[in-house]
C-alpha cells in the first residue's frame, strides 16, 4: 500500500495574519497534521525532512482574480488554465480565483461547464467567481443552482465594456438582491462604460490613437463614480460588496466612507496598480506600451501612495494581479487605435515577490500582514477559511517556504507564464519563495518547477450565513412601509 506523503519541516519561523512562531510542521496525506511540539512526535516513518531555518513558513498564497484561457477582445490569453497556475506555484500562490464570464444572453450553467473543463488541467487549487453579463429568468434560477450545487459564493459585475459585457443598473440591482437572498457576495469592476466610450471616441478625434489614449479614456473618476454607484446600490439593497482591482484614491475613498457608515464594503488592489506608473504609456515603443493596457489603466504616483495607505489601513483587503497575458502580436490589434488593444497583464508569479519585496522589506507591512493580504484575507471573504489561508492543523498543506534573504531579478526570460512580458521586468527583488508545497507535495523547489497538469482541485465554497441574514433582516427594516389611505 503507498504511503500518505508527509512531510516535517523543522526550525522555520511559521506566519499567520495574526501571529508568527518558530514552531515545526507536519504534513500528511494533503493536509497539515500538526503545528509544534507534537509535529516531530507523530511524524511517521517515511517522513520527507525540510530544513526551514532562517526561514519563513506562510500559507500558499491565494490570488482572488485571474483569468486564464480567457476568451476577450477577439482572441484568448496566452496562458491556459495549467501554464497559469503552474506559474503561479513558482511564485508562491497555490489557489486561485477565476472567472467564468458567459456571453450575452448565454446561460450561465452553459458557460460555468465550458471553464470547468477547461480548468482540469489546472496544476493548483482554483474556484470561480461567475459574472453575471445579462438578466432573466434563467439566470435568476442558475445563481441558485450555482450556490446550492456547484459551490460558487461570488458573482461578478462589469460595469464597463459597453455593447459587450457590461452591466446596467437594472441589472446591478437584481443580481445584487439575488445574491443577498443567496448568501453569495457580489464584486464589480468599478468604471462607467458608457463614460469610458463616450472618451474614447473623443480622444480618437483629438488624433491620439496609440496607447497614450488608454488611460485618458479612462480618467480615475470614472472609477470613483462606478465604485460610488454600486456601493450606493449596495448598501440600499443591505449586501456586502467587494470592489475588484481598486486603482486610484477616488475609488479607494470611496470604501472608506462606505465602511466608515459601517457598510460591508471590501476592496482588492493589484500588484501591478501599487508598483507600476503610468509613464509606461507614453513609451515611444507602441509594442512596451501596449503591453501595459489594463482597466482600469496604472495611475500616477500619487494614486499608488493612496492605495498603500489604504492597504495598511485596512480599507483596501487583499492583492491580487488580474493575470491576463496577451502577446505583442495579440496587442497589435490595437495598432492605430487604443481601445482594440486587448486589455490584460499578467503577474501571478511575480505578485508576492515583489509584495515583499515593496511591502515587508520597505516597512509598510509586517510579515502577518503579508499573509493577510496574500492569502488569509482572501480565504476568510470567499469562505475558503480556515482550510486555505493559514497554517494550523486540520488546515490544507498549500505552504510556501519563504527566503527573506534570498533575491533575483524579474525577467520575460526566466518567467514561467506563456506570454512574452513581464510587468515587473528588470526588478531586483529580495524575498523569494525556496520551496511551494500544493496539497502536500513539494511542487517548486529552488528554481525547479514540477507541476502537474490536472493536479489541481475544483473549490467548493458554500454561501455565507449568519452575517448575510443580518443584513437581510436590516435591509427589510429600513425599507419604506407603504401608507394607506381611507
Amino acid at each position: 500500500m503507498k504511503q500518505p506523503d508527509a512531510l516535517l519541516i523543522r526550525g522555520a519561523t511559521v506566519v499567520n495574519a495574526d501571529r508568527e512562531e518558530r514552531a515545526d510542521v507536519l504534513t500528511l496525506g494533503g493536509q497539515i497534521a500538526a503545528v509544534g511540539a507534537r509535529a516531530q512526535a507523530l511524524a511517521p516513518s517515511h517522513v520527507q525532512l525540510l530544513d526551514g531555518s532562517g526561514q519563513y513558513l506562510l500559507p500558499g498564497g491565494i490570488d482572488p482574480h485571474t483569468h486564464m484561457q480567457l476568451p476577450f477582445m477577439g482572441t484568448v490569453t496566452m496562458d491556459d488554465f495549467f501554464s497559469g497556475t503552474a506559474a503561479g506555484l513558482a511564485g508562491g500562490t497555490t489557489t486561485i480565483i477565476d472567472f467564468v464570464i458567459p456571453d450575452p444572453q448565454q446561460p450561465l450553467m452553459d458557460a460555468y461547464r465550458t471553464w470547468r473543463g477547461w480548468a482540469e488541467k489546472a496544476a493548483s487549487d482554483y474556484a470561480f467567481h461567475v459574472a453575471i453579463t445579462w438578466w432573466g429568468e434563467s439566470v435568476h434560477r442558475d445563481m441558485g443552482t450555482l450556490v446550492q450545487q456547484e459551490g460558487v459564493n461570488s458573482f461578478k459585475h462589469f460595469m464597463a465594456y459597453k455593447n459587450a459585457i457590461m452591466c446596467d443598473d437594472e441589472t446591478l440591482v437584481n443580481s445584487f438582491r439575488r445574491a443577498l437572498e443567496l448568501g453569495a457576495m457580489p464584486t464589480v469592476h468599478a468604471e462607467n462604460g458608457e463614460l469610458v466610450y463616450l472618451l474614447q471616441q473623443e480622444v480618437a478625434r483629438m488624433g491620439i490613437t496609440g496607447p497614450e489614449g488608454h488611460p485618458l479614456s479612462r480618467p480615475p473618476m470614472v472609477e470613483g463614480e462606478a465604485a460610488h454607484r454600486a456601493i450606493a446600490i449596495a448598501e440600499v439593497l443591505g449586501v456586502p460588496i467587494y470592489v475588484v482591482h481598486v486603482s486610484c484614491i477616488e475609488s479607494a475613498e470611496a470604501i472608506a466612507r462606505a465602511r466608515a457608515r459601517g457598510q460591508r464594503v471590501f476592496g482588492e488592489v493589484l500588484a501591478g496598480h501599487l508598483l507600476v506608473d503610468d509613464s509606461v504609456y507614453r513609451d515611444p515603443d507602441f509594442s512596451r506600451a501596449a503591453a501595459h493596457v489594463m482597466s482600469p489603466p496604472f495611475r500616477s504616483r500619487e494614486h499608488q501612495e493612496h492605495l498603500w495607505r489604504a492597504l495598511q489601513a485596512g480599507t483596501l483587503h487583499t492583492t491580487a494581479t488580474d493575470h491576463c497575458t496577451f502577446c505583442a502580436a495579440q496587442k497589435a490589434a490595437g495598432r492605430g487605435n487604443f481601445a482594440k488593444i486587448p486589455n490584460g497583464c499578467g503577474g501571478v508569479e511575480e505578485r508576492m515577490t515583489v509584495l515583499w519585496d515593496a511591502g515587508v522589506n520597505s516597512g509598510r507591512l509586517t510579515p502577518s500582514e503579508f499573509v493577510a493580504v496574500t492569502s488569509a484575507n482572501a480565504a476568510k471573504l470567499f469562505n475558503l477559511y480556515p482550510r486555505k489561508g493559514c497554517v494550523a492543523e486540520g488546515a490544507d498543506a498549500d505552504l510556501v517556504l519563504w527566503d527573506p534573504q534570498g533575491h533575483k531579478t524579474l525577467s520575460v526570460a526566466t518567467q514561467h507564464s506563456r506570454g512574452d512580458f513581464n510587468l515587473f521586468e528588470g526588478r531586483q527583488v529580495r524575498g523569494i519563495p525556496r520551496l511551494t508545497i500544493s496539497q502536500g507535495k513539494v511542487v517548486y523547489a529552488d528554481g525547479e518547477l514540477r507541476a502537474q497538469p490536472g493536479a489541481g482541485r475544483y473549490l467548493k465554497r458554500p454561501p455565507f450565513g449568519p452575517q448575510f441574514e443580518a443584513q437581510r433582516r436590516r435591509a427589510q427594516d429600513l425599507a419604506p412601509t407603504a401608507v394607506h389611505r381611507d
